[in-house]
């Protein structure tokens, strides 16, 4: 639509020269078209109310005695260098470890047998990518944690393939 001087619109619409608007409407338009950006920078507070997490964030508390016990007797477990998985939450059920001796860095592992982890610790010094997928497909769930010392008893899905990277 093109403005013209009576501040009705014709339906002529002219690619060369832009329609004429208010230094309003343009700041306007503008917050229209990145309003999470303006938003934070503009109005802090409604920022936050739209932003759940970031107004609810608060620091990570330390473990409580029971995680730390269950950390401990995964760590206990996991010896350093190995990436384990256990088959049920809080590191139980026979686990599986996982090195650079018997995984290539940069492949794709299926766990063994066709085992499901549900809990994993990360003791390489590596980032490891689990999958959701047995053939490590993004198309389902995956997620990189970063090594060593990474302690996940309760993966928010079901792991049937890693990847150790380099």
């Amino acid at each position: 639509m093109k403005h013209t001087g009576s501040g009705r619109q014709s339906a002529h619409h002219d690619t060369a020269a832009p329609a004429r608007t208010s230094g309003r409407t343009r700041d306007r338009r503008r917050a229209l078209a990145v309003v999470p950006g303006l938003a934070l920078a503009v109005v802090p507070g409604l920022a936050l109310a739209m932003l759940p997490g970031v107004a609810a964030a608060e620091p990570m508390a330390e473990p409580s005695g029971t995680e730390s016990a269950v950390r401990s007797a995964a760590a206990d477990v996991c010896e350093t260098g190995e990436f384990c998985l256990w088959p049920e939450a809080d590191y139980s059920g026979t686990v599986v470890r996982l090195d650079l001796r018997n995984t290539n860095p940069d492949e794709c592992a299926p766990l063994p047998d066709g085992m499901s982890a549900r809990s994993f610790t990360n003791r390489i010094d590596r980032h490891v990518t689990v999958y959701q997928d047995a053939a490590c497909s993004t198309e389902g769930d995956f997620s990189t944690y970063p090594g060593p010392e990474t302690f996940v008893p309760r993966s928010p899905y079901v792991v049937r393939a890693v990847q150790i990277w380099n």
